[in-house]
């Protein structure tokens, strides 16, 4: 694996703190998410980040899916303080069942 360089270490610093801090507030707020995971390539980033919400059960993630957009919105809302535009918020947050190993 190729080391990341000091501008992708940074940009992992930063996704790390927006997960995190996602996570905790989602995990609080919907009932059933077990876990906030995400994919990355450092070097299309910011336009290669995929956050994904963990649900235990399909019948819980129906239940969340009306709060996708508020998700997604809260999503752009911490990488734009952090000085990190994305161009469709859609496409950066998804709710699922798979979990990283899937």
């Amino acid at each position: 694996m190729k080391k990341l360089s000091a501008v992708q270490l940074k940009q992992q610093a930063l996704v790390f703190s927006v997960a995190d801090n996602l996570e905790a507030q989602a995990l609080e707020a919907l009932k059933g998410m077990q876990q906030c995971w995400f994919d990355v390539q450092y070097h299309q980033f910011p336009g290669s980040l995929l956050l994904r919400f963990q649900f235990e059960s399909e019948e819980a993630l129906s239940a969340a899916e009306p709060e996708l957009k508020k998700w997604q919105r809260k999503l752009s809302a911490a990488l734009l303080k952090k000085g990190v535009v994305l161009k469709d918020m859609r496409r950066h947050l998804v709710f699922t069942t798979l979990g990283p190993d899937d």
